[in-house]
């Protein structure tokens, strides 16, 4: 007997007449009131006829079953669970250990009995089995207790009340069906007995902890402490343990929401059974009995924010296909991957601000849909789910309204901050808005000035000088929250689309991935999936093949109208940028700044549409180009992720990446079935660190091009942001110094699709913004104006200043003043100078090439009197 079992403790911390029980109701343990007399001792001479000859005619059912039936070849086979695999949830990590994401068919994290915490042992003993450690499988005195409860649950129609030890749940879960028959009861009788005999208890707790459903897609008690409670289980308090075991009897009967009540006072008896069974002092239970409920939902499975569901879909997808989709969803795998769940978070936010903003310079479409206001705004109704809640009748009208939006996907769950709201009234200066609980907010006229109607996208209609022009009663909107008191600004879901990336550029590793404006809205990822053409931002890989090939950062290159025979007869004639505007001689530098589409193509029939393909297919941009010139001014197709990959080959030194989203892959006991990084690597491994030198790992990368080549289009694509079509970029740095920054922009035909791929140092970004189904984004809506300012938001919220390091020059680099514009060597006092790129044997006169006019280039000779020509292709 511990120092608890006796009728004063139990009656001063918490037995059954206990004062402690603050008049709680207690559903599943009714008190009784005590009597005596004759008739009581009458009815204990019953009550123990009853029991023995109970417990003879079960005896006398099993051995019938057994031997008369013969039950005993029916028997399964419950030496099997010695090999127990349960059905585990596959894990998604962050790069820094920040969980993103779950898979399951059901929801469980297995725990080896040893390090299930006590506490959680105790309370599930305490409320389902307080003799599991003495009984041999069965508990006999519980079987006539229930007996005599299920002639009244059959009275009423009630379910039957078993009376089931943990071994006896164990063997029916995991062997049997639920049926409520006889047969069933006895072969889980005879199943548990013997388990009894080849178990031992903590293997059959172990069992029962791990394969229990315990509500809110929780299988196990260690997915039901992150569930419920969003903590490891070895976190797991008392208060806490005991709601978990409270679950185990009907999860839904204790609803953290809707049963609150119930849950806690089911929760009390169960500390109360804790008390009584010696595992936790008075004061204790005094304590966790004050405990606040403290539990909550877990979000759905799949990924745990909004954020990142674009990057959880693919990484889902990569699983099944190299593991297939038992392994991802009963597997128990965990799974590291490369996000950075700050830069993912900033990514989108400059992903969705940029749209945003592109889509309000285009005007209003309109309201999300309208819905009747009754008469009476101030209505209201009773809502009997939410706690007998009052809500404006509006409000439930908007309530459905909602879900018909987002069940058609012209609204989503994942806009926030944006919110749902209906236009309850206007005037011309303010709009009163409500929202789906039942408060209200306003919109004031300049937070929808935006908002001229839409009339096509290159034409508004008139300024926006009253609210009433925009907005009637009745309209449901989005708006997002702004500086003031409960004061909201006017938002619509932008109509064009696109994506966004961050790479690593020296390893590959995918640190943010934005595929679209909202998953809710479409799943389709535009980071990884929409294949389109990439315009402008695919010369740099022309001009790098001409790096490669002779030419200079100041080799002139004639910017003049260009015509060429196409391969169907027809003669292709590109044009610059702004119709009919050509600049002549021009650098080599200047062609990629200012994006000359006349120069690009005439460099790109210089070196020959082979040489290009091949460059192209090299760094990966597209292995399925046209033969065709066109390609020089981005006319093939390619995704947002080869293009960003192929541009962190030029800032890490010419050096071939693979993207990657998975670090590493390891199966449910730990061992790692898949890296990304399998190089070897000798004296990794040691026990201790004893001050040795770091060991080495080769670089065993290809190297796709010159590293030499590689820095000078770094240093040209510098220039597109300090002086080119990026310069949009540098405008957003005015407050602060303008950390090294280098990309280019892309815009193709009629304005159709905008991009702005670049770098830092260390962070390759890519940015595509488009229709999902092409057509032009409006006159002048080109990569400068569209994808380079959401490129810029990133950059200045991503960087630390204290930690960017200036672009890495390799050796063979000389550095040399020159001219900006003519790129010819620069005098002491010079304006408009520039440090200019050249390798070590490049002749800084230009000296290196000549177009001669005939369609060759040749090397000039020594005895040529050049006066410092820079070599000119015409």
């Amino acid at each position: 007997m511990n120092e608890y079992d006796n009728d004063d403790h139990a009656y001063r911390f918490g037995g059954v007449d206990s004062p402690l029980r603050d008049g709680r109701g207690y559903d599943d343990e009714p008190e009784k009131k005590r009597g005596g007399g004759f008739f009581r001792a009458l009815w204990r001479v019953f009550s123990v006829m009853f029991i023995a000859g109970f417990v003879v005619a079960i005896a006398g059912l099993v051995y019938a079953f057994i031997y008369v039936k013969g039950l005993e070849p029916e028997l399964p086979d419950y030496t099997k669970l010695e090999n127990y695999q349960p059905k585990v949830t596959t894990r998604i990590h962050a790069g820094d250990g920040t969980l993103v994401a779950e898979f399951a068919r059901e929801r469980r994290l297995f725990v080896p009995a040893e390090s299930i915490p006590d506490t959680v042992k105790q309370a599930f003993i305490s409320a389902e089995d307080k003799t599991f450690y003495e009984h041999d499988g069965i508990y006999w005195l519980g079987i006539p207790r229930a007996a005599l409860n299920n002639i009244e649950n059959i009275r009423n129609g009630a379910p039957l009340e078993g009376a089931s030890t943990i071994t006896q749940q164990v063997a029916k879960n995991f062997l049997l069906t639920s049926d409520q028959k006889i047969e069933r009861k006895v072969k889980e009788a005879i199943i548990a007995r013997r388990m009894e005999k080849v178990f031992s208890k903590e293997e059959i707790l172990e069992l029962y902890l791990n394969e229990i459903y315990l509500g809110n897609r929780s299988y196990g008690v260690a997915a039901a402490a992150l569930n419920y409670f969003g903590k490891p289980l070895s976190e797991i308090e008392p208060h806490e343990a005991a709601y978990l075991a409270t679950l185990a009897k009907a999860p839904a009967n204790y609803h953290p929401v809707y049963n609150e009540s119930r849950a806690i006072a089911r929760r009390d008896w169960i500390l109360g059974q804790m008390f009584e069974n010696g595992y936790l002092t008075a004061e204790e239970l005094a304590f966790y009995r004050d405990m606040p409920l403290g539990a909550q939902l877990a979000p759905p499975l799949g990924a745990r924010s909004a954020a990142f569901e674009y990057f959880a879909e693919e990484v889902r997808r990569d699983v099944a296909e190299r593991y297939g989709t038992d392994a991802l969803y009963d597997g128990g795998l965990s799974v590291r991957t490369t996000i950075d769940p700050e830069l993912q978070l900033k990514a989108e936010k400059a992903f969705r601000e940029g749209l945003a903003e592109y889509d309000m310079r285009h005007g209003w479409r309109g309201p999300l849909t309208t819905i009747s206001l009754p008469e009476d705004l101030d209505a209201k109704t009773t809502v009997e789910r939410e706690g007998d809640e009052e809500v404006p009748l509006w409000a439930l009208s908007l309530r459905e309204a909602k879900k018909r939006l987002v069940a058609e996907r012209k609204s989503a769950e994942d806009l926030a901050p944006w919110k749902i709201a209906v236009v309850l009234s206007t005037t011309d200066a303010v709009a009163e808005i409500g929202f789906r609980d039942g408060s209200v907010g306003s919109i004031t006229l300049p937070n929808l000035s935006w908002a001229r109607q839409f009339i096509s996208i290159n034409e508004l209609g008139p300024e926006v000088e009253s609210v009433t022009q925009v907005l009637t009663p009745g309209d449901v909107i989005l708006v997002e929250p702004v500086e003031g008191d409960n004061s909201y600004a006017l938002r619509q879901i932008p109509a064009a689309n696109g994506g966004m990336l961050a790479m690593d550029p020296h390893t590959g590793r995918i640190k943010a991935m934005v595929g679209g404006f909202s998953f809710g809205l479409s799943e389709f990822n535009r980071s990884t999936q929409a294949w389109r053409q990439p315009g402008s931002t695919f010369k740099p890989f022309i001009y790098a093949a001409a790096l490669d090939n002779g030419y200079t950062p100041s080799s002139i290159v004639l910017d003049a109208p260009f015509v060429a025979p196409g391969l169907d007869g027809t003669w292709y004639k590109p044009g610059n940028y702004v119709a009919d505007r050509f600049y002549g001689d021009s650098t080599l530098r200047l062609g990629i700044e200012k994006s000359r589409n006349t120069m690009t193509a005439r460099l790109a029939q210089d070196l020959g549409i082979g040489t290009i393909i091949e460059y192209a297919e090299r760094m990966g941009v597209s292995d399925r180009l046209p033969r065709n010139l066109s390609i020089s001014l981005g006319a093939g197709e390619t995704t947002l992720m080869r293009l960003t990959a192929a541009y962190a080959q030029f800032v890490n030194g010419g050096k071939k990446i693979e993207p990657t989203i998975i670090d590493r892959v390891q199966d449910r006991h730990g061992d790692t079935i898949f890296a990304s990084d399998d190089r070897p690597c000798f004296g990794c491994n040691v026990d201790v660190w004893e001050n040795q030198e770091e060991p080495p790992i080769v670089d065993d990368r290809e190297q796709v091009i010159d590293p030499r080549t590689a820095f000078q289009m770094v240093s040209i694509m510098e220039g597109v942001i300090e002086r080119g079509t990026g310069t949009k970029i540098r405008e957003m740095f005015l407050d602060e110094p303008l950390p090294p920054l280098a990309g280019k922009t892309g815009t193709t035909n009629d304005y159709r699709d905008a991009w702005f791929v670049g770098f830092s140092p260390d962070l390759a970004v890519g940015v595509f913004v488009g229709f999902d189904m092409p057509q032009s984004l409006g006159n002048g809506e080109g990569g400068g104006n569209v994808a380079a300012p959401i490129f810029g938001k990133f950059m200045k919220d991503a960087l630390v200043p204290e930690e960017v390091v200036p672009f890495r020059a390799p050796s063979g680099i000389r550095l040399v003043r020159v001219n900006a514009r003519t790129g010819k060597p620069a005098n002491a006092n010079e304006p408009n100078v520039i440090l200019e790129a050249f390798k070590a044997e490049d002749d800084i006169y230009g000296r290196s090439r000549r177009f001669t006019g005939d369609g060759n280039i040749n090397a000039p000779t020594g005895d040529e009197d050049i006066d410092g020509d820079l070599g000119v292709i015409y």
